[in-house]
Order: structure tokens, then C-alpha cells, then sequence
């Protein structure tokens, strides 16, 4: 018996290649399938743009200036003016030119007598020519005149001064008052000044100062000035 089947016609010998070419399409239409997007058209319908309109800003009210009227105007002047004579005669003075010519006299200047102003100058006590000369110093020399001043102006302060204020006060320790005043061209005191821990010390040591004997001026050059003087006045409060 002969097969009805014609030999030739063997479909199973190229199914590989079918199923190859099958599948490849399968995959790309899955591809196209889940790629594929759709749009709404209100989505991407964006209009059209009216150039006509015009844009409305609200423009701020700001304040007005309100101008200032005009200034009146100028009285009118009077119809009649009156002409006021004056009461007062001024005299013009006159101004005669300085300038001479050789006629004019010339006359002659005596000399011009220029009077000395006396300056009060003060040279300190360490430095001055002649020292002021305190009652009992005149003899010796300049150092001698000059400490002879200092040990008995010291003397007159410890014998004059009331060292018992300081404990009435309520001080206590050692005090220390200085003193500055000055010995003026007549050789009178003057100036006084003190600094004290109490104001009742300096009063204290402003009157013993005052009670110094007038001496004899300092000179420098041959001059009386004034001279200053500094004094220390030191002394312990006994509890």
C-alpha cells in the first residue's frame, strides 16, 4: 500500500524556523502593545493666545501735592509822596592826604623813654642766685642762707603745729600734709596751698604757713622775684 502523503510536502522539517519567526513577531507586537501611549486632547490642547488684551495694574493712589496759591500782590503805592526833609545836618568829614612834599617841615623826634614792665617770674628754690633770707639766716653763704631757711621754717611748723587735731579728727597712723607757697618779691607769703587725708589738716597746716615771719626777697640777677616753696609736713598720731 503507497503512502497518499507526497514526500516532498513535509511540514515538520521546517517548524523551528516558523516558531522562531512566530515568536519574534509575538515579541514585537507585546513590545508595540505596552509602548503605546494615548493622550486626551484637553490635555494637549493648550488654546490660543489672545494678544489683544490688555493687562489692567492697579496703579496706587499717592498723595497730591497741593500747590501753594500765589503771594498777594504789592500794595499799590501811594498817589502823593511826601519828601521829608532832614532834621540832622551830617558834617562830611574829610580825609587830608598824608603825603608831604619837600616843603613841608620836618620835625624832630626826642628819644622815646620805654618803661619797664616788672614780670613776676618765679625761680624755684633750688636754683635761684639769692636765696630769701629767713630772720637769723643772714650770714653765711648761699648753701648756708639756703639751709639755714629750710631748718628753721621746719622748726616753726613743729613748734606752731597742732598734731593733736589729727586724733579730735579720728585719724590714726602716720599723716603726711605737703605744702606749697611762695615767698613774693616783698618777701611776704603768699599762694598757700595744702593737701591733707582730711580737710582739717590742710586748714591747719594753711595757718601755720601764714604765721612764717616776713623775710628778705629772693633776687635772681639782681632782681626780687617770687620764689616757691614746697614743705612736707610729716608726722605720727599717737593712739
Amino acid at each position: 500500500m503507497e503512502p497518499k502523503k507526497n514526500p516532498k510536502a513535509n511540514v515538520g522539517r521546517n517548524s523551528s524556523l516558523f516558531f522562531a519567526i512566530g515568536l519574534a513577531l509575538m515579541l514585537f507586537l507585546t513590545n508595540y502593545a505596552i509602548n503605546f501611549k494615548t493622550y486626551d486632547k484637553s490635555d494637549i490642547d493648550i488654546g490660543m493666545v489672545n494678544m489683544e488684551e490688555e493687562l489692567e495694574e492697579d496703579i496706587p493712589l499717592t498723595e497730591q501735592i497741593q500747590t501753594p496759591p500765589p503771594p498777594p500782590p504789592p500794595p499799590a503805592a501811594p498817589e502823593v509822596i511826601e519828601v521829608v526833609e532832614d532834621e540832622v545836618e551830617i558834617e562830611e568829614t574829610v580825609i587830608e592826604s598824608t603825603e608831604v612834599d619837600q616843603e613841608t617841615e620836618i620835625v624832630e623826634v626826642e628819644e622815646v623813654e620805654v618803661e619797664e614792665v616788672e614780670e613776676d617770674i618765679d625761680v624755684p628754690f633750688s636754683v635761684i642766685e639769692n636765696v630769701p633770707i629767713f630772720p637769723g639766716c643772714e650770714k653765711g653763704s648761699n648753701t648756708d642762707k639756703r639751709n639755714c631757711m629750710s631748718k628753721k621754717i621746719s622748726q616753726f611748723v613743729n613748734k606752731k603745729f597742732n598734731t593733736e587735731l589729727a586724733s579730735d579728727l579720728g585719724l590714726s597712723g602716720r599723716q603726711r600734709i605737703n605744702v606749697i607757697f611762695k615767698i613774693d618779691k616783698t618777701g611776704s607769703i603768699t599762694g598757700i596751698r595744702a593737701r591733707a587725708p582730711h580737710p582739717g589738716l590742710e586748714k591747719e597746716a594753711a595757718r601755720v604757713i601764714g604765721l612764717l615771719p616776713k623775710m628778705k626777697p629772693g633776687k635772681q640777677r639782681g632782681k626780687p622775684v617770687n620764689v616757691p616753696y614746697s614743705l612736707p609736713i610729716i608726722f605720727q598720731v599717737q593712739d
